[in-house]
């Protein structure tokens, strides 16, 4: 599945940034494991505070206080920090909870992603928000190849002039 995402994004001219709280780098580590793939990874953030996301992505600390680390609105400002920080044409976002513990309301194991994509002077985000069971690393796993897997379903949708 991961050699169909690099496939895509060659097809497709997309350069890849990613911004990951939860998944700790799992999406960027899946797509260096195929050849050649390098060139179609712009960066990767790993950022777990929300002092981090704050500083690198642009994260407004009203938007975390407002709605936790772990919610789509936080996830759709890691994605857009990263296309403004970057030369990408699409971005990743990942924020959640990889653990067996439910923090502050939110239910344990709960993964909030984002997609991000500029094209043509526009940016267009989507989010979902689903939940994985297992221990901490399935988790993690099943998070990143989520994220990927979705990635062309919503270049397509963003393609089709769908927004959300």
């Amino acid at each position: 599945m991961v050699e169909d995402i690099v496939y895509y994004l060659r097809q497709h001219s997309l350069l890849l940034a990613t911004a990951e709280s939860c998944t700790a780098g799992r999406v960027i580590a899946l797509l260096a494991e195929v050849p050649g793939s390098g060139s179609l990874v712009e960066c990767g953030y790993v950022v777990y505070s929300p002092e981090a996301k704050q500083r690198l992505l642009g994260v407004r600390a009203k938007t975390i206080e407002h709605f936790n680390l772990t919610s789509l609105e936080v996830a759709r400002e890691m994605a857009l920090g990263v296309l403004q920080d970057s030369p990408a044409t699409v971005a990743i976002a990942t924020t959640g909870l990889c653990g067996n513990e439910d923090v502050d309301g939110i239910p344990a194991e709960t993964v909030c992603f984002a997609w991000g994509f500029q094209s043509d002077g526009r940016t267009n985000v989507f989010a979902r928000r689903e939940r994985f069971f297992g221990d901490r690393k399935e988790m993690q796993q099943m998070a990143a190849l989520h994220a990927l897997k979705l990635l062309p379903h919503f270049h397509q949708r963003m393609l089709a002039g769908e927004t959300s």
